[in-house]
């Protein structure tokens, strides 16, 4: 390190500059794509868990214990690489071809469905935490199992499981840097891409660092305000050790 030439200022020079706005807009637009999938299916998901019919229980089990544990490097592999050629040929060839960037498209279902098994998760300790007797109240009322799930049950867990569920955005956000390994140029590969260019590693890994935390603590504060005005004054998650596996 004594030795090492420092040259910052080449990572304010084009291509480069251009290269990490680039990724860092990448890894942006994959993180919300694939979070607003994660959040529809973990939250039918989450529900499937919950509801007194088993054959959805078991599905919904199944889906959770699947995505949650196989590594998500190896999914990312199995999205890419695996999946086109075992569907049918037609849609295997549209996958690989027809689509716009085919690694986007992969990375952003692969991280969709994998976080939708932890969504599934926070939103199952959501419900289950409310006290039953409400549930019993919507019931006795006249409601339907549709009607307290609408109106009783994911409202108040959804504003319960706001914090939990921040951190799985932040998590979601970081492991978009996986994607690089199918060829996606976020602000890790773009990182790389910059390193084989110039040799200049430590400047082009150190603006990736200052990158992912400038936007990890600009969601942050985002979602500290959101927790602020949703947080029910007595209510937590129970199950929070199951959640963090």
């Amino acid at each position: 390190m004594a030795g090492y030439n420092w040259k910052w200022g080449i990572l304010f020079q084009e291509p480069y500059l251009g290269w990490l706005i680039s990724g860092a807009l990448t890894t942006v637009v994959l993180a919300l794509t694939s979070w607003t999938i994660a959040v529809v299916m973990g939250t039918i998901i989450g529900i499937g868990r919950t509801v007194p019919f088993a054959p959805f229980r078991r599905l919904a089990t199944a889906y959770v214990e699947v995505f949650r544990n196989i590594p998500l490097l190896v999914q990312m592999f199995l999205w890419f690489f695996v999946l086109p050629e075992v569907l049918p040929r037609e849609w295997g060839r549209y996958l690989k071809r027809g689509v716009a960037h085919p690694e986007f498209v992969s990375a952003m279902l692969c991280l969709g469905f994998y976080t939708a098994s932890r969504v599934a998760e926070q939103v199952r300790s959501g419900i289950q935490s409310i006290p039953t007797g409400l549930s019993a109240a919507a019931r006795s009322s006249g409601m339907t199992i549709v009607q307290t799930y609408r109106h009783i049950l994911m409202p108040i867990g959804w504003r319960i499981i706001v914090p939990p569920m921040t951190s799985e955005f932040l998590g979601i956000f970081k492991n978009t840097s996986i994607a690089l390994t199918i060829g996606v140029a976020e602000i890790t590969a773009r990182s790389r891409q910059i390193e084989s260019y110039t040799f200049q590693g430590y400047e082009a890994f150190t603006a990736a660092t200052i990158l992912y935390l400038l936007v990890s603590m600009t969601l942050l504060l985002v979602t500290r305000g959101i927790e602020a005005r949703t947080r029910i004054p007595g209510m937590i998650v129970r199950d929070q050790a199951t959640n963090s596996r």
